[in-house]
């Protein structure tokens, strides 16, 4: 009797004992450990002067284009819509011909409808100094006429793994379209 009655519950046993088996060979969604070679943390503070060059002229080749712009852009006052690549100098100095300590390439686009205002999406690539070959990400909304602006950082590489922090922004000279503008960037890494 007691086979008779085990016998119709045996699919169920096996469900269970296969289920067992898999829960516990399954691994988990993510695992958190330490980074190797991850020091704590600090903060550092970079100045440079970044040289956004449009016109151009004999002596300053352009570093910045204008790859995109949309019907009706040349009408706008604010130059909604514009889309800009950029391989803009980093220099210790506002001078252009200062020591050059990285390049800021990137992007930005003309996103205010009503004032001017970009958004900019950079890397800024260390290429002299403890940073050389390092990288900070800047992404960020830059309301080019105010006094200072500030941008967040999101990331890193190099000596800058896992950075976040700001960067304050400071029109330091500006003829016609090109313009240089001095940073003060903060960095937790």
């Amino acid at each position: 009797m007691a086979k008779r009655f085990l016998l119709p519950l045996l699919p169920f046993f096996s469900a269970i004992l296969l289920l067992a088996v898999t829960v516990t060979v399954s691994e988990a969604y993510s695992t958190t450990t330490p980074f190797q070679g991850h020091k704590p943390e600090k903060l550092t503070h970079l100045h440079f002067y970044f040289h956004d060059v449009i016109t151009g002229d004999k002596r300053h080749k352009p570093t910045a284009i204008r790859v995109a712009a949309p019907p009706g852009t040349n009408s706008s006052e604010v130059s909604f819509g514009v889309v800009m690549i950029a391989d803009d100098p980093l220099t210790e100095g506002p001078d252009p011909t200062s020591k050059e300590v990285g390049r800021a390439q990137g992007m930005y686009t003309a996103t205010g409808m009503n004032m001017i205002s970009f958004t900019m999406v950079f890397n800024l690539v260390f290429t002299e100094g403890e940073f050389n070959g390092s990288t900070v990400a800047m992404y960020g909304r830059n309301a080019i006429m105010s006094k200072v602006r500030e941008m967040p950082i999101i990331g890193g590489t190099g000596a800058f793994r896992f950075a976040r922090g700001y960067a304050q922004a400071k029109t330091n000279k500006l003829v016609g379209l090109d313009a240089v503008v001095e940073y003060n960037v903060f960095i937790w890494h």
